[in-house]
């Protein structure tokens, strides 16, 4: 029986004793051409499964990367990514995890990220000193949505959703238009429980609960859920996106995400701001006994540390 994803069906190690190995044409990041076994890998098929399972911008990061280094995961030879910077080794680890799925090998890589050391996550004390000393101002950030709000009036409303809620900038754009859509078609409440004043991400699973990025919950207070609401027509990504760099010249979406997790701080435990920013670990704790249901006062305390947040960026 054919091996999805092969040309003629064979493993992909004696695929590779079969096929001649050629330059490609496509480069990674820093110019140089990578090299991988043309004939030996349904690059079509593999695009059309990567496609199917990721979000766009990920799917294109694995097929890129995949194409690029193949030839580390059919050659067994890692040698090429320890020089590598720890991101674009994440990135491309990734991609050859992806990719030894899809020819069945995984086993092999796996051994392959044993032997050679690698690690899917560095820890980097620079990374972390550098978080802390990015930013000077305390008050810069405001400095830039204030500056938003004043020529950007009809971004106003999705500026006090980020705020409120702490959504990755992809999340909020979705939630705002699912907002928008829903209340026109009169089905709000499939999304939105107005008496816990609570939005449900968990109910659309493909668009909020990707493979390493989820959005479980987040509390909105029914006000802003009826400005939003009462939008003409939902916003792109890219809309939002050039008209704010028109405006201001600096894209800065991620920096809200992490100062709503600072502000909240004040009010919420750790366990309680990594739930609501959708990062349910796999600690004993977060997956057997942690449920915000039983803590009865956690949408107030939310709500006093976001007001004061809001009240920051209008000021």
């Amino acid at each position: 029986m054919d091996r999805a994803g092969f040309e003629p069906a064979a493993s992909a190690l004696r695929t590779f004793t079969q096929n001649k190995v050629i330059e490609s044409s496509i480069s990674s990041n820093n110019g140089n051409s990578a090299r991988f076994f043309d004939g030996s890998i349904d690059w079509a098929k593999y695009e059309a499964w990567v496609n199917k399972e990721y979000r766009p911008k990920s799917a294109y990061d694995r097929i890129r990367y995949a194409k690029a280094f193949a030839y580390c995961l059919l050659q067994n030879d890692c040698s090429d990514l320890l020089a590598l910077s720890n991101d674009k080794r994440e990135h491309i680890m990734n991609a050859l995890s992806c990719l030894s799925k899809f020819l069945g090998i995984y086993e092999n890589w796996s051994r392959m990220i044993k032997n050679y050391g690698l690690k899917w996550r560095i820890r980097d004390d620079n990374l972390i000193i550098k978080r802390f000393t990015k930013t000077q101002d305390p008050d810069e950030l405001f400095v830039w949505i204030r500056q938003i709000r004043a020529q950007c009036a009809d971004l106003n409303d999705f500026l006090d959703l980020m705020l409120t809620t702490g959504l990755r900038f992809e999340e909020s754009v979705e939630c705002f238009n699912l907002i928008v859509t829903l209340t026109h078609e009169g089905k709000l409440n499939d999304y939105y429980n107005a008496e816990k004043e609570l939005l449900e991400h968990y109910k659309f699973k493909s668009v909020f609960l990707r493979r390493t990025k989820k959005a479980f919950i987040s509390f909105m207070p029914n006000e802003l859920i009826k400005r939003i609401g009462s939008h003409n027509g939902t916003m792109a990504k890219q809309f939002i996106k050039s008209k704010v760099r028109r405006k201001t010249h600096r894209i800065r979406f991620s920096d809200i995400r992490e100062i709503h997790a600072s502000l909240l701080a004040k009010t919420l435990g750790s366990a309680e701001i990594d739930f609501l920013h959708g990062r349910v670990s796999t600690s004993v704790f977060m997956r057997n006994y942690f449920n915000p249901s039983w803590i009865g006062d956690l949408k107030e305390r939310t709500f006093k540390a976001t007001r004061c947040i809001i009240e920051q960026s209008l000021t």
